[in-house]
């Protein structure tokens, strides 16, 4: 492999990036193609091609799905530090993830639905936190072109995003024979989002061989073998008391979907709860760091409630995009879908703007003050899409425009937040809890998506004006809530900008 700072064959950027990039499109290809159409898949009749499961079962399914993704990330940034070395734990999570697609893809009903689920929740896990990390060791520490290959990275990712709720939805709907509301043929779709995992599995192992350091392949903190002999034994006192508690739901006959939701639900809620007590109460801890862990709790507040917002995209606007909203424009049709393109595509038009901004802006608002717009924006975001059911009532089908616009919004308070909230985690981490910190931004997503696995319950086309206008409420009093709070909580940063 090149000197770092000499190898420049991938654009000016080291010949890596190419792998790493090229493998997380088609990752996310595959990621969000299977999202865009799965909701539809479980909720249509039997006689179109579905699951014919409730449609308010179905969308407590996606959300703590997206949940669990997240939570899942925390296993896999631990295994690729202590045991595996991200080159493997990738490699391992791809596998995981193309399976779970094919498992998908086959005609086999709720097991198939179940089992899809915990191969990519696991794959996922493995792979998405160890990627960014490996981009990071292409470059030196005084290499000047480090943002710069971030940001051709994170472009491969929304590119994926972007091009995968077109093309899957096509496939499920017949390569362009029919459209939504007849037979739909998903397990292609499905097939479609495999076949984009195969891609990045063959591009990642055969380019990683040529052109990722040979550091990747080790754990950097490689875990001893009394050490990982306990961390099992624990692990498997957890799964068997959970598999206890599984079994007296069974006994009591509570052991329903809708309750493993709720138990899932109260773990993503406990555990950044349970992890911000034992930063706050450690000894390594010093009395800077317990301020700055103090400074980070709205913000995780903050960042949870506008997840939960933002990641509805494919869970109730989806909804309202399939019942609500006008499938074409003029002579141009178009999948329900389709709409879930917008997102990663307003972050592409949206980010060199950003970019610009906070490099010109001297006297820009603190990580807090950007938190707090994000809310707001997050808020409006919810309350323009009560705005059609307010004018023309709730029974017909309204402007795609409305979805535009409202995704549009959501997207302007994700660069208020998302990447700032990256960057003000590292800066706020204890020196003691830096990995556990940066966990703690994933699980601010997975709190968010399952407080919304049991909100989403109360969404219908009858209750769509209220809940719009209270969840987008909520969020823009307390985003206006945390703009009285921003000095007070600039100043438990101590000295962090």
């Amino acid at each position: 492999m090149k000197e770092k700072n000499n190898d420049t064959a991938f654009f000016g950027q080291p010949k890596g990036l190419s792998t790493l990039f090229f493998t997380e499109m088609w990752e996310r290809f595959s990621y969000y193609g299977m999202r865009a159409i799965l909701l539809f898949y479980m909720y249509y009749a039997v006689s179109k091609g579905g699951l014919g499961m409730n449609q308010t079962t179905a969308a407590s399914v996606m959300s703590i799905y997206g949940s669990l993704v997240y939570l899942s990330n925390i296993v896999g940034g631990w295994l690729s530090d202590r045991v595996w070395g991200p080159r493997k734990t990738v490699f391992i999570g791809g596998v995981l993830i193309m399976f779970g697609h094919i498992v998908l893809s086959l005609p086999m009903g709720l097991i198939a639905l179940y089992a899809s689920i915990a191969l990519i929740v696991a794959g996922t896990g493995l792979l998405k936190p160890n990627v960014s990390d490996m981009v990071g060791g292409l470059y030196s520490e005084n290499d000047r072109r480090r943002d710069a290959g971030f940001s051709m990275f994170v472009f491969g990712i929304n590119l994926g995003s972007a091009i995968s709720p077109i093309l899957v939805p096509w496939a499920a709907n017949g390569f362009g024979i029919h459209m939504f509301g007849n037979e739909m043929n998903f397990h292609a779709g499905f097939s479609l989002a495999a076949i984009g995992m195969f891609f990045g599995l063959m591009q990642y192992y055969f380019g990683g061989k040529k052109y990722l350091s040979n550091d990747s392949l080790l754990p950097t903190d490689p875990i001893d073998h009394d050490s990982l002999i306990k961390i099992l034994k624990k692990s498997a006192v957890a799964v068997i008391a959970v598999i206890v508690l599984l079994v007296i739901m069974a006994a009591c006959g509570q052991l329903n979907i809708a309750n493993v939701i709720l138990l899932i639900t109260i773990v993503a809620i406990l555990l950044p709860i349970y992890l911000f007590v034992v930063m706050l109460r450690s000894k390594k801890v010093t009395k800077i760091e317990h301020s700055r862990v103090l400074a980070y709790i709205p913000l995780f507040i903050a960042a949870a409630v506008f997840w939960g917002i933002e990641e509805s995209g494919s869970v109730v606007l989806a909804l309202f995009a399939q019942e609500r909203t006008v499938l074409h424009i003029g002579s141009w049709h178009f999948a329900a879908a389709n709409f879930q393109t917008l997102n990663p595509l307003f972050i592409m038009i949206l980010t060199p703007f950003f970019v610009w901004l906070w490099s010109k802006w001297k006297k820009q608002p603190s990580a807090a003050g950007k938190f707090s717009w994000g809310l707001i924006f997050a808020g409006l975001s919810y309350v323009v899409m009560a705005v059609p059911g307010l004018l023309y009532g709730t029974a017909g089908r309204v402007s795609p425009f409305w979805l535009v616009g409202s995704w549009f919004i959501v997207e302007i308070g994700e660069m208020l937040i998302s990447p700032i909230g990256l960057s003000v985690t590292t800066k706020l981490a204890p020196a003691a809890y830096s990995s556990q910190m940066m966990s703690m931004w994933f699980l601010a997503d997975a709190a968010g998506q399952a407080i919304n696995s049991q909100i989403v319950k109360y969404f219908s086309t009858g209750t769509e004006i209220q809940y719009f206008l209270i969840i987008g409420g909520v969020s823009i009093l307390l985003g206006l809530l945390m703009f009285f709070l921003v000095k007070k909580i600039d100043g438990l940063m101590a000295g962090v900008h």
